[in-house]
């Protein structure tokens, strides 16, 4: 399945910068930046692809807004108590699928690692981003971002944002 739409390379440069700094992000430890890449109005996804690929609604995180996206904030800052643990993302190149009404629709892969204190790093999360990228005056936003892991097994509990 090859493209159906390109971007100019500033367009494109963009998109990959977007992409560079949600992983940036999230794996510093500083969850108030989080919400920030995300319009008002967005949906953030974290969902098993069996799900995904057979269109069934489940999914491990689920929010429909900006602001839900700072409670989760709140709460890994505030209320939730578990192991503290370093993530990294490595994430590739976005592929832009299509571009019409100011809409990127993209997608790239990508691996969550996972290091606790006093243990070896693991692969923690592994998967694809389907993405829909809006221009804002503030810059590219996601507009949404489905975090689709290709594992139907995760661990306990999945705290920071993926």
């Amino acid at each position: 399945m090859g493209t159906t739409a390109s971007l100019n390379f500033d367009d494109w440069l963009a998109l990959t910068q977007l992409y560079a700094d949600y992983a940036m992000a999230v794996d510093s430890g500083r969850w108030d930046l989080w919400p920030e890449f995300f319009t008002d109005d967005c949906v953030y996804r974290l969902q098993p692809r069996e799900n995904h690929e057979r269109g069934f609604p489940l999914a491990t995180l689920s929010f429909t807004s900006k602001g839900m996206l700072k409670d989760r904030v709140y709460g890994i800052q505030e209320t939730l108590f578990h192991d503290p643990y370093y993530q990294r993302h490595v994430v590739g190149a976005p592929l832009v699928r299509s571009t019409e009404g100011g809409r990127i629709r993209s997608e790239a892969n990508y691996a969550v690692f996972r290091t606790k204190l006093s243990e070896l790093s693991t692969v923690f999360n592994v998967g694809r981003y389907i993405d829909v990228v809006v221009r804002t005056p503030a810059g590219l936003k996601f507009a949404s971002r489905e975090c689709i892991y290709d594992s139907e097994m995760i661990p306990n509990s999945i705290i920071y944002p993926i």
